[in-house]
């Protein structure tokens, strides 16, 4: 259980708590929640079943869902946050660590009065919500997963490798660098926010295959079939959340999987009516007692 004070909250930017940074044409509130030292961003969008989204690395709400929130507002209350270091979200003497991330945001939640949600993570925060539910079951309903890995090894050679010689001319004029300039609270620590990424990447280990597998939350596991993480392991992860059986004579899992064709992982969450159909199915589907 993690403390959701703080003592001195840095000043966060200009503009009304009612505008969104989101461009999903949503009507939304916006505000800071006081969390472990942080004062961090967060929005919501529409209304009825909570579905919290956790953004990738370097990224922000905007940049990680902005093709699919507006879909998933229809039918949801929408909660995004921004975590550590990214967004609005100022920065702290702290690395960043996917449980302490997950702690962060289960004290928002908590903040916010959100329980037994759907969450929705891609990328760095497919990480925090397999880790969420590992530390903070009561919170979770239903997990959809965007690009997991849940050990090292899931990631294709030389990926790992490759983030960690980025450097801050390479993202010179992208979106994430444009975004992040546009709403942090200190744009000049981009460099320092992709340090703070790249350790996290580097010093990533996982979770044991016994940790993952007492996951009690159904869970979607999404990737691109040309993805940063291997198939083979989202196939894994899937067996180890009660996937990998034949439907037909020992009944459908609670947990599904979905390779996405001629995807990249970029283009992931770029699949907006694709991906919502799926999520949708998946968070209205009853959980099916085991056999």
């Amino acid at each position: 259980m993690t403390n959701s004070t703080t003592t001195e909250p840095p000043t966060p930017p200009a503009g009304p708590d009612t505008s969104s940074g989101t461009p999903s044409g949503v009507a939304a509130t916006s505000g800071y929640v006081p969390v472990n030292g942080l004062e961090l961003y967060y929005e919501v969008h529409g209304e009825g079943r909570p579905l919290v989204l956790l953004h990738g690395a370097l990224t922000t709400i905007g940049t990680s869902f902005g093709a699919v929130l507006p879909l998933l507002a229809e039918r949801h209350r929408v909660v995004a946050v921004e975590q550590q270091a990214h967004g609005h979200t100022g920065d702290i003497e702290r690395p960043l660590t996917y449980e302490q991330l997950a702690d962060d945001t289960a004290a928002a939640l908590r903040h916010l009065s959100v329980h037994d949600a759907d969450i929705l993570g891609f990328s760095m925060g497919s990480g925090i919500a397999v880790c969420l539910a590992i530390r903070h079951p009561e919170l979770v309903r239903k997990l959809v997963l965007a690009t997991p890995a849940y050990d090292r090894d899931g990631f294709h050679p030389g990926v790992v490798e490759d983030m960690a010689a980025l450097q801050p001319e390479h993202l010179a004029g992208s979106p994430f660098e444009e975004d992040y300039l546009r709403t942090a609270p200190r744009p000049q620590d981009w460099p320092v926010l992709i340090e703070r990424v790249k350790r996290l990447n580097l010093e990533f280990v996982g979770w044991p295959e016994e940790a993952v597998a007492a996951i009690k939350a159904p869970a979607l596991i999404v990737v691109g079939d040309s993805d940063v993480v291997r198939t083979e392991h989202a196939l894994s992860m899937f067996r180890l959340l009660g996937g990998g059986v034949p439907g037909d004579t020992a009944g459908l899992p609670n947990s599904q999987l979905a390779v996405l064709p001629g995807t990249g992982h970029l283009a992931l969450m770029e699949r907006a009516e694709w991906l919502t159909t799926m999520v949708e199915a998946f968070v209205e589907a009853p959980v099916r007692a085991k056999p």
